[in-house]
């Protein structure tokens, strides 16, 4: 099986590399298109910010390729949020593969008008261990309800019909999301311990 790894100005891509590594899946790296069109399996890790990204997938035509894949493809963190339809940060127009809209989490502790006490609860970025539920989808086969996985963003993707799994911060959001050929997921799978180790097997081997 040929894993590809999408290659471009993001921060976790060798975590995600040493990740595979560690269940035992060899990976390529490259944002060569006729080698991403020919992978079995493909995925598109990514920290950093969301309009610097697009701008480099663009100029590069990455933008188009990542639109036409055929086979299964993961979204970690930034990647799933860039394959989302629109993000507030920096006003960026995404990849538009699912129809959830990107949020900011200052803008809704603003509107969520929350409490001295909460402020100091809810520190943006979201750091650390939270729970995933209401899974959906093979790629959390085996995977139990209330699951710790490890986070680090301040933006998220809005509930809709695309949501595969949920996490409450603030407010309910999509830390999963799947449409036909497209999963992405907002914690790091590759940070995640046993279950992150899970997912993404289940990912090469189920999806």
């Amino acid at each position: 099986m040929e894993i590809a790894i999408v290659k471009y100005n993001a921060g976790n891509i060798q975590s995600v590399l040493y990740a595979l590594e560690r269940i035992g899946a060899a990976a390529i790296v490259t944002d060569d298109f006729e080698l991403l069109r020919r992978a079995d399996k493909v995925i598109f890790p990514g920290v950093g910010e969301a309009s610097s990204a697009m701008r480099y997938l663009r100029e590069r035509k990455l933008d188009q390729v990542l639109k036409e894949l055929q086979q299964p493809v993961l979204g970690i963190c930034l990647g799933m949020q860039l394959m989302c339809a629109y993000s507030e940060e920096n006003s960026t127009e995404c990849l538009g593969i699912f129809d959830e809209k990107v949020k900011s989490f200052n803008q809704l502790k603003l509107q969520e008008a929350v409490t001295d006490t909460e402020i100091n609860r809810f520190k943006i970025p979201q750091i650390g261990w939270n729970t995933i539920s209401s899974l959906k989808t093979d790629l959390f086969d085996s995977i139990a309800e209330n699951s710790y996985c490890y986070f680090v963003h301040g933006y998220y993707a809005a509930l809709g019909e695309d949501t595969i799994a949920t996490t409450d911060y603030l407010a309910p959001y999509s830390s999963g999301l799947h449409k036909k050929n497209y999963y992405g997921v907002q914690f790091h799978p590759e940070k995640s311990a046993t279950v992150g180790e899970k997912i993404l097997r289940n990912f090469i081997e189920k999806i």
